[in-house]
């Protein structure tokens, strides 16, 4: 339909007396002339001639200033934006256009070929408009063959025809299917909410009877310590490692029950020396902590972890604290996650929150909170608490080892072993707690670069992980209801449904649909229930909720990431083990831990000069070097993905506004504009 325009009929309140007289003048480009009767045609016009004059000189006046200022702002932010294109694109100045293999390009041809398509329907329609041919399917039997004005609105007519006969039945199935997922999906979201909500009423949560280390054998003052493995897993990981294997060295647990083991995949000679100096400091001080670093790298880090258990040493130890290299725990964390093992032999997992050190750097790491927060403190703590089962972080966690024997070990047939091993551990009988009070912390990935790649690995790795271990999940001896928590819920819904449903319903559907407006989605579907479903998602975060709207529009920009994912490791296509590890800027967690550290630096460089070789002080050199070498410097990327999704939305907003279509032109603008600042890498920082 052709907008309408009647502007003042928004705003008058006078009621209009007299019998309406319109005058059609024959030519279009004249006025129209309504007259409201006698009285308005022989009034008198004398008195007010020079106030009327002068008011309506002014309300001009003003409208052109606001006019000017506002194309002066669009013509500005246009210019803006140009010049950024213009640098990245043109000049090629620190600029990487994303690479896209073989097995990638299949999605993106497909988006490509969408908006070429869109772009010569946006011309017929824009043609149809200017020549007034708006026609709906019923209108066209009522058309007399005179009526056709050439072949250009006689294809327009056919085209109408099909489009009403054949692609919107198809549009329209699509839809209502997508729908069905989304609300199937919005009801999920909706029974964790509440299941949260009833565990903060009730005040539900683990709990520990008396003091678990009072020992009443004075003559065995630490017979209540177990013994404990802690392992810290990392890969080149320069920004970090210090950090880490300082605060792991300083958890409070006697030493001889406690071995730390730093498993250093890295293939950079330098990061080794690094690591290896780091480790001998804090073996001087007293720390059993030992260096491990494998000749053969495979299977990343479950390979690495399995590594490490197969070590005739772990046999004396019978529970193993697993963090990654940017994870940082309290000094007291051991003490608060393993007494729970004590009364309950059944217990496999006791799993911490992640707490973030640069949740408020960017606009990204703000809404990657609060994507965490409703999923650590929602998700995981409502399944921990009805299901005792929840997915394993890969970190920040405590395991029995005798869960992790019986359930098969680490194995590396897929990139998410943390998953892979809380589904087996399920299906062998082992319950999980999930501890939200006991916070570890880490960082976030502050560029858009590193949350794509992590994004893809989560999202393609229990995909792969669904199609190896379903036979599984079916012949074992769990009850149904565990059955079809996890094939239904834990997999399908939240891995597979969740990407599909909103990369094919707001990025395809959603845009097809303006130019198909016989299968046009309601109001609901684009507006109410999302902003519903967001809201709910930031309840945890609540410091977030002034960025509401931006993180509905990303988790739609990031949707075309998670379904190329998910398709990769549900087809098994070549990304599908694809492991890159995330980039970390090395954030300081705690000023008083940094504080210690230098209160303690000479006492420590005066240990180790008295007591290292000659090859152990070349290695700290190379340290002191490193912290003063110059940063490499940050680079752009084109995402082209994202870029050519930025342009269709924004194509079939320009076919929604000839239809003055509202909300779906406000909401596809805006779609739009975010997947054009993801795809010219405008959002976080910059990757080194």
């Amino acid at each position: 339909m052709a907008p309408s325009f009647d502007f003042p009929d928004w705003w008058s309140k006078e009621t209009r007396k007299g019998t309406p007289v319109v005058v059609t003048m024959e030519n279009p480009n004249f006025s129209v002339l309504e007259l409201d009767g006698p009285e308005a045609t022989f009034r008198s016009a004398e008195k007010d001639r020079g106030r009327n004059a002068k008011q309506f000189t002014w309300v001009l006046l003003l409208k052109a200033h606001r006019a000017v200022g506002c194309v002066a702002w669009m013509a500005m932010a246009l210019w803006a934006l140009l010049g950024t294109i213009q640098k990245r694109l043109i000049f090629q100045q620190g600029v990487v256009v994303e690479s896209e293999k073989p097995h990638k390009n299949r999605l993106f041809r497909f988006i490509r070929a969408f908006l070429v398509i869109s772009l010569a329907f946006l011309v017929l329609e824009l043609v149809a408009h200017l020549n007034g041919w708006h026609f709906y399917k019923p209108s066209l039997h009522m058309l007399d063959v005179s009526e056709i004005q050439g072949f250009l609105h006689a294809t327009y007519l056919l085209w109408l025809t099909f489009r009403a006969d054949y692609i919107a039945p198809l549009i329209l199935a699509l839809s209502k299917f997508c729908v069905i997922l989304f609300l199937i999906q919005s009801a999920d979201r909706m029974v964790l909410c509440l299941g949260c909500f009833w565990i903060k009423y009730k005040k539900i949560k683990p709990r520990i009877d008396g003091d678990p280390f009072k020992s009443e054998d004075v003559e065995q003052p630490g017979y209540e310590y177990p013994m404990v493995l802690v392992q810290i897993p990392m890969c080149n990981e320069r920004e970090v490692y210090e950090q880490s294997i300082s605060a792991v060295c300083q958890i409070d647990w006697p030493k001889d029950r406690l071995l730390i083991q730093v498993l250093d995949d890295s293939d950079d000679d330098s990061i080794q020396c690094l690591i290896r100096a780091e480790v001998m400091k804090w073996s001087q001080r007293g720390v059993n902590i030992v260096y491990r670093h494998r000749l053969v790298r495979t299977g990343y880090k479950a390979g690495n972890l399995k590594s490490a258990m197969n070590c005739d040493y772990v046999k004396a130890y019978e529970f193993v604290a697993i963090f990654d290299a940017d994870f940082q725990p309290n000094p007291d964390y051991l003490k608060q996650t393993i007494p729970y093992f004590k009364n309950d032999p059944q217990l496999g997992l006791v799993q911490a929150r992640w707490s973030f050190v640069n949740s408020d750097e960017n606009l990204l790491t703000r809404l990657q909170n609060i994507n965490l927060c409703f999923h650590f403190e929602v998700e995981q703590q409502v399944n921990g608490v009805f299901l005792n089962f929840f997915g394993f972080n890969g970190t920040a966690g405590v395991w029995r080892i005798k869960a992790l024997e019986e359930s098969g070990g680490w194995l590396e047939r897929t990139t998410v072993e943390d998953m892979d091993i809380a589904v087996r551990a399920h299906l062998n009988g082992w319950k999980f707690i999930f501890l939200n009070d006991v916070k570890v912390l880490c960082e976030v990935p502050e560029s858009y670069e590193a949350y794509r790649k992590q994004q893809h690995r989560w999202h393609s790795g229990p995909m792969q992980l669904f199609r190896l271990c379903l036979p599984a999940i079916i012949t074992s001896k769990i009850s149904i209801w565990k059955k079809c928590n996890l094939i239904f819920l834990f997999f399908l819904l939240r891995k597979l449904i969740l990407p599909f449903y909103s990369f094919t319903l707001f990025c395809i559907i959603l845009p097809l649909t303006m130019f198909i407006p016989e299968a046009e989605l309601p109001l609901w579907v684009i507006c109410y229930v999302p902003v519903v479903m967001s809201f709910l998602n930031i309840l945890p975060a609540l410091r977030s909720f002034p960025f509401i709207i931006p993180y509905l529009l990303f988790e739609n920009t990031m949707s075309v990431t998670k379904f190329n994912a998910m398709i990769s490791g549900l087809f098994q296509l070549g990304s599908s083990y694809e492991w890159v590890v995330t980039k970390k800027a090395g954030r300081s967690s705690e000023p008083d831990l940094l504080a210690a550290a230098e209160r303690e630096t000479k006492n420590l460089n005066q240990q180790l000069t008295r007591g290292a070789s000659e090859s152990e002080l070349s290695e700290l050199n190379k340290l002191k070097e490193r912290k003063s070498a110059p940063s490499k410097k940050k680079i752009n990327k084109i995402y082209m993905k994202e870029l050519t999704l930025a342009f269709l939305l924004l194509t079939a907003s320009a076919r929604s506004l000839l239809s003055a279509q509202g909300i779906h032109f406000y909401f596809l603008l805006f779609q739009g504009i975010s997947f054009l600042l993801v795809g010219l890498d405008l959002i976080g920082e910059q990757v080194s």
